[in-house]
């Protein structure tokens, strides 16, 4: 018997196209290089244009996941990783620049 309710069961994670994944991580990353793109001259240099090349590749990665895998668990476990990603590198690009300029 499945539990409908399992994080591991949500339609999200199974059934749908991708096209959510793609929508909500080009959200993210477009807030991340809204505020990564302005630190790219702060000191520690080049951490925050490292994380922006970083950033716009996974994106192209997602895209290329979306229509390279078929559909399936697999395709949308991999870009929710890719998202997740994402939003890592952000944030540790965010949270180096900041532990510098204080």
């Amino acid at each position: 018997m499945t539990d409908p309710t399992r994080q591991r069961n949500q339609p999200a994670l199974t059934i749908s196209s991708g096209l959510i994944w793609l929508i909500l991580g080009g959200l993210l990353a477009a807030i991340s290089l809204v505020l990564l793109i302005p630190m790219r001259d702060f000191a520690p240099h080049g951490v925050a244009l490292a994380a922006v090349i970083a950033i716009v590749v996974l994106y192209a990665g997602m895209v290329a996941v979306r229509f390279a895998v078929p559909p399936g668990r697999l395709r949308l476990a991999l870009m929710a990783v890719d998202m997740i990603t994402i939003a890592v590198v952000a944030l540790g690009a965010v949270v180096a620049v900041a532990l510098v300029a204080t």
